[in-house]
């Protein structure tokens, strides 16, 4: 059984912060049942890239372990459907633009007076008072919470990161809501409202740079591959390409000053403390990369880790997979035909698991249909 084995989930939601939500439930054990429009979700057309078989590589990211019925919430025999599904959920996810759900008698104060234990997920882009009207698109979102100010080179143009990173952070953020109000439905026997939105969790996963603004006043910089606190805490140039060093304490300096072949920079005023090294940051750079330019990023790596300094190369996301099967991570989920990233979630009793592929629009539509017809039947 899995942690979440007999909680159903309703997943109204589409593209990725929702929909990765959901599949986190479901990793866990939960039922999901993914609602579509007639048309699918937005992202079975997002393509390239696709697999062998043709289908949105996107879309298979982020809806492994759920079950899809195609509803059209505007004819009132799928509407009544929608309605009898959210009556007998646990959850249900949506991140529709605020104010949509209720047009279908959808919304929670609807659905908490006949169904009172539901925990209910909002995930929105601005919130659901004065940002109510504005759409959440993950670049929008990176571009206006600050997030590209300090993403890119100092001397180049802000940039966004590789890959949708405050939806993803958003649909954590909303599994962490989801099951405390979980566990407080086992406590007070009542379901809650929660809600998640793409600007809170940008400024919130700032961490550091958000506390650094908040507590002085000024904004950060872009720096590139430079940490604002922390030096030697940065990629380094090796004869054959670039190399991370992370060296976060005094002790790991002294061991790259040594394994470097330059004892002499540990006595070196300039870079006593950690502080020193921030401030003499590009003298420091200099002292390294001049000894680093000897040999390729392969040998510095294996020796800077042999002696306890984190250190390694920039790996493109294949190499980065090579990495974690070599080190027996298992990274790799592989079910019928499909492959994609294993959950990371680690339980040694309840672990997540994969039961089902990510479906094909309506794949599961007559037996969901007949489920919930029966439901009302029996209820009415």
């Amino acid at each position: 059984m899995g942690a979440l084995d007999g909680i159903l989930v309703a997943d109204f939601s589409r593209v990725l912060a929702g929909p990765l939500a959901a599949m986190t439930l479901g990793d866990l054990g939960a039922e999901v049942v993914k609602v579509e429009p007639p048309r699918g979700d937005e992202t079975r057309s997002w393509k390239p890239p696709v697999d062998s078989e043709g289908r949105s590589t996107y879309f298979l990211s982020v809806n492994r372990n759920k079950r899809s019925v195609a509803l059209n919430l505007k004819q009132k025999e799928d509407l009544n459907l929608a309605r009898e599904l959210a009556g007998r959920a646990d959850v249900l996810i949506e991140n529709f633009r605020p104010g949509t759900m209720e047009k279908f008698g959808l919304d929670y104060e609807t659905l908490a007076s006949g169904n009172p234990g539901l925990v209910y997920c909002s995930i929105t882009g601005f919130g659901s008072r004065g940002g109510a009207h504005m759409p959440g698109y993950d670049p929008l979102v990176q571009a206006v919470s600050g997030l590209m100010s300090v993403t890119g080179p100092p001397d180049g143009e802000a940039s966004k990161t590789g890959v949708a990173l405050v939806d993803v952070i958003a649909g954590l953020n909303a599994v962490n809501a989801i099951l405390a109000a979980l566990r407080v439905r086992e406590r007070d026997r009542v379901g809650q409202r929660v809600e998640v939105d793409l600007l809170s969790t940008s400024l919130s996963a700032l961490a550091n740079q958000a506390s650094s603004y908040l507590n002085t006043g000024s904004s950060p910089a872009r720096m590139g591959n430079v940490h604002p606190s922390i030096e030697p805490f940065s990629t380094f140039a090796a004869a054959d390409g670039p190399l991370m060093i992370c060296a976060g304490n005094d002790g790991q300096f002294r061991e790259l000053a040594r394994t470097l072949g330059a004892p002499q920079l540990i006595e070196d005023g300039r870079f006593t403390t950690n502080s020193d090294r921030v401030k003499n940051r590009d003298a420091l750079r200099s002292e390294i990369e001049s000894r680093l330019g000897l040999d390729s990023v392969s040998y510095w790596a294996d020796a800077l880790n042999a002696a306890g300094v984190p250190a390694g190369s920039v790996n493109d996301i294949g190499a980065g997979f090579a990495l974690a099967e070599s080190l027996d991570l298992e990274p790799v989920d592989e079910f019928d035909g499909i492959r994609s990233p294993a959950s990371p979630l680690g339980l040694s009793a309840t672990p997540a698991t994969t039961r089902r592929r990510p479906p094909a629009l309506d794949e599961h539509g007559a037996e969901i249909r007949s489920w919930l017809r029966k439901r009302s039947e029996e209820k009415g």
